[in-house]
Formats: structure tokens, sequence, C-alpha cells
């Protein structure tokens, strides 16, 4: 597995399981994890071996986001049946998909910033495996072909507002679109060979107990079929996140502290404040 990060003062990183080095030593035409996405999706960034620079241990680098900017940000409702079942939801005949605002992202460590109790006093946190886009598409015809335009892979916490949307389901886009309310992991994964999904569980993990866990193999829509149904939508483009749905959520308050793990992805934490 290679990783693309970027250090809490924007400088671009490449990594592997053994550190990270800086981006352009490794491709001196980069700028930018951005400059690469579309190289992260083919399969060709450089191998560390091969790179002239020492390498940084992950616990002596201070992480941001993996991108300066994401693109259009995509959440998946109600993906895994157990799930559904506990909201008392019926299960969906398509994938059940909402956008985010840009300015909803956190990065790694959070913190997670409930709003106002007046405006909100039942927010969840929900752990989920991200998909990033590397390359433009559009109408993808089938699953096969979604591993060519896909960058990587990212664990993240995404927020909802539950009581805001016990109220009125038309009020989605609010309840999940607070700032901090999708706090995203600090490297993105990408896989040297295409990955076995169905095989990665999913776990939230509030104040150091697992509130849910479940196998990506349980999803109703799986990510590969998230990115093609969405490419015959609109036009795909580097940087865009499809957060693909959780296995549970959790209510949280001030003072937790919350964990997204994605096997074999990494995982993200942050404290909830007020």
């Amino acid at each position: 597995m290679k990783y693309l990060a970027r250090t809490a003062d924007g400088r671009p990183l490449l990594g592997d399981d053994e550190g990270y080095v800086p981006l352009s030593a490794a491709v001196p035409d980069a700028n930018a994890v951005e400059d690469v996405l579309s190289r992260a999706a083919a399969g060709t960034l450089p191998d560390l071996e091969d790179v002239p620079a020492d390498r940084l241990e992950p616990d002596h680098v201070r992480f941001g986001p993996p991108l300066e900017r994401f693109g259009k940000l995509w959440g998946i409702g109600l993906n895994y049946e157990d799930h559904a079942g506990d909201l008392g939801e019926d299960r969906p005949e398509e994938p059940a998909s909402f956008m985010k605002p840009s300015t909803a992202v956190m990065g790694p460590g959070g913190p997670i910033r409930l709003p106002p109790a007046e405006q909100s006093d039942g927010v969840t946190a929900e752990a989920e495996l991200a998909v990033v886009i590397g390359r433009a598409c559009r109408d993808l015809e089938d699953e096969s072909t979604v591993d060519d335009v896909v960058a990587g892979y990212l664990p993240v916490i995404d927020m909802t507002a539950e009581d805001i949307l016990q109220r009125n389901p038309r009020f989605l886009t609010r309840a999940k679109s607070f700032d901090t309310f999708l706090v995203v992991g600090s490297a993105i994964a990408v896989p040297e060979a295409p990955l076995d999904l169905e095989e990665l569980s999913v776990k939230t993990i509030v104040n150091d107990d697992v509130a849910a866990e479940n196998e990506v193999r349980n999803m109703l829509f799986p990510p590969r079929e998230i990115v093609a149904f969405h490419s015959r939508v609109m036009a795909l483009e580097p940087g865009d996140l499809f957060s693909t749905g959780t296995p549970g959520a959790e209510p949280i308050e001030p003072g937790d502290h919350v964990r997204a793990e994605v096997e074999r992805v990494g995982a993200v934490e942050a404290p909830v404040v007020r």
C-alpha cells in the first residue's frame, strides 16, 4: 500500500508502510497531492525505495487533510441493511445519496464541534469507508472499470444531527452539513493492486467502545457500484469523495472521543466539543 498525505502546514507527502518522503522528491513536477491523483488511479506512483530522500516516521509528522480541497462530497445513507433496520427504514432500491458542503470537512484529529444545543442536541457519529476519485470520468459502464478512476481510500467520520432529520427527512442537507461534520483520515491509501473491498471491516468506536461493526460485503450497494452509478448522474472529477455508508451511528456528546477504523485502509479519530 502507498499513501498520499499532507502535513498540517500543507507539504505534500508520499508514503508506504515504512514512512513518508516529500512528494516532490518522488515526483519532481508535483506541487500538491492533487497533481498525482491520476497517477494513483493508474498505479504509476513511484516506489519509495527509488526515491533519494530520507523517510519520515508517521509518528513524527503532524498531518492535515490529504487534499487541500476536496471536490464533490457524496454520502450514502442506509447502505448496510442492519443499520437501515435499526432505524426502522425500508431497504432502498437505489443508493440513498446526498451531498455535503466543503466547509464540513475537518482534518484528522478534529475536533468535532457540535452545534449549539438549541439548533441540535442529538448528533450521531458514523465511521465510513470513503472512495477518492483520481481521474475525470463519466458514464462508467460497469463496476469493472471503476478501479481505473479511483485514486484510493480513506477512513472518515461522518456526523448527522439526527433530531433535525427526524423532524422532517427533507432537512437531510442541513442535518449533515454543520462545520466539522466530516472528519477525514490523514492519508489516502493507494492499493498497488485492486483491493478486495468486500473483505474489509468498518468500525464506529466511541470512548474506546465498539458501537458498530460490519463488513463491506454486507453493503447493499458496494463502493464500486456507488461510483459507477453516480458517474451516470454527473461527471466525476479528481478529488471527489464518496462516503459509502456506516455500519452504525452512535450518539455523541461534548467530551466524547470518536474513532473510525477501516481495515487495511487506516483510522481517524477526533474529540467532541461544543
